[in-house]
């Protein structure tokens, strides 16, 4: 093995080839890439070989941010069950997994979307107030008698804002943080002038999304399934899917390799508002209406960015994946399902809630920094 890595070419006799795409750190490519120059490096030292105690520490490393956060995950569920029980409750029934499902369902897929975003090296603020819009403009267009014609309304405008979004931060080079700020209260605006409170009228057919479940699993965890699996068979089956982590890890070196940085930034936005639209949706079904301010009161700019950095996404761009958001946000769920049967007051959770988020980086940043050479 070690004479095979002694005969691979070098990384300066080696060109990227045009239209290639130099991946990024968190791209399955890099990871081949970084197995590879490890061995190198092994086999060209004149240490001696490595021990089984060193060994061992090496192989702990190799687990993974996405285990991490499902390893956490398991410990709050069994650290939570116990908590519940010696306060007499029980934290494993059908109705608390229901609740824990249903109440996830719409931050996750804002989550999913914020992790596009967030891979690419960008970020978006204007989820909120666009779940917001979705929902308003549903519920109107609904009450008028054209279910269709609400859902194809919100995919425009959700398109209409992602571009917004994309175009000001390639074209304009204003950073991600400024420009969806920057849009967010442009939508802030307009709703507030147009809308003094709930509007518009769902039809019981269609609040069957958000309520309606098929065994223990609500339709909306469906839905929130289907959009994850759609963004991670994006991320990891697709060209697109390697430029995004090649753009969020290095957005230069990706544009010498042939890459259209600019596009992919700008359809990643265009999906992560998608996203925004469908949750707007998911609230819309429930509420029975639309709401002025459903999206910044469940705080969801925020909330699915947390979600995305504590499923391992790093804030750079680059490195980090769906799988991890997803056991993010049922983290915070099962998190919100134990402080609710204990009955804690919401200042304290909020504490609790912040300090699992920053002990999470935390332990990606020390881990990441252990891996680098």
């Amino acid at each position: 093995m070690n004479d095979n890595l002694r005969d691979a070419p070098s990384p300066e006799n080696t060109a990227p080839a045009p239209g290639s795409v130099a991946p990024s750190s968190g791209s399955p490519v890099s990871r081949e890439t970084s197995a590879g120059d490890s061995g190198r490096g092994l086999s060209s030292s004149s240490a001696s070989p490595v021990s089984p105690k060193a060994r061992g520490r090496l192989a702990g490393m190799n687990l993974g941010s996405t285990q991490v956060v499902y390893l956490a995950l398991l410990a709050t569920i069994v650290v939570g069950w116990i908590l519940v029980a010696i306060d007499g409750g029980d934290l494993l029934t059908l109705e608390t997994v229901v609740g824990v499902q249903q109440r996830s369902a719409a931050l996750g897929i804002v989550a999913v979307g914020q992790t596009l975003a967030i891979l690419a090296g960008s970020l978006d603020l204007s989820v909120a107030y666009l779940i917001s819009l979705s929902s308003l403009v549903a519920a109107e267009i609904m009450a008028a008698g054209s279910v269709p014609g609400a859902v194809t309304a919100v995919i425009a405008v959700s398109v209409l804002v992602g571009l917004v979004n994309g175009v000001v931060i390639t074209k304009l080079k204003v950073h991600a943080f400024i420009a969806t700020l920057g849009v967010a209260l442009i939508i802030k605006g307009v709703v507030d002038h147009l809308y003094d409170g709930p509007a518009g009228r769902v039809p019981e057919s269609f609040q069957h999304l958000g309520y309606d479940r098929i065994g223990p699993v609500p339709v909306s965890a469906l839905l929130w399934a289907a959009v994850a699996g759609a963004a991670w068979f994006l991320l990891t089956r697709t060209r697109y899917g390697y430029r995004v982590y090649a753009v969020g890890g290095d957005p230069d070196v990706a544009r010498l390799s042939g890459v259209r940085t600019d596009r992919v930034v700008i359809v990643t936005h265009v999906l992560c508002s998608l996203c925004a639209g469908i949750a707007g949706l998911l609230l819309a079904s429930r509420l029975g209406a639309g709401a002025p301010t459903v999206g910044t009161d469940g705080g969801y700019d925020l909330e699915s960015i947390a979600a995305v950095v504590l499923g391992g996404t790093a804030l750079a761009g680059g490195r980090g994946g769906v799988a991890g958001t997803v056991g993010g946000v049922l983290l915070l769920a099962v998190l919100d399902s134990v402080f609710n049967q204990l009955e804690v007051n919401s200042f304290f959770k909020d504490v609790v809630r912040g300090v699992v988020i920053v002990v999470a980086v935390a332990v990606y940043a020390r881990r990441a920094g252990r891996k680098r050479p």
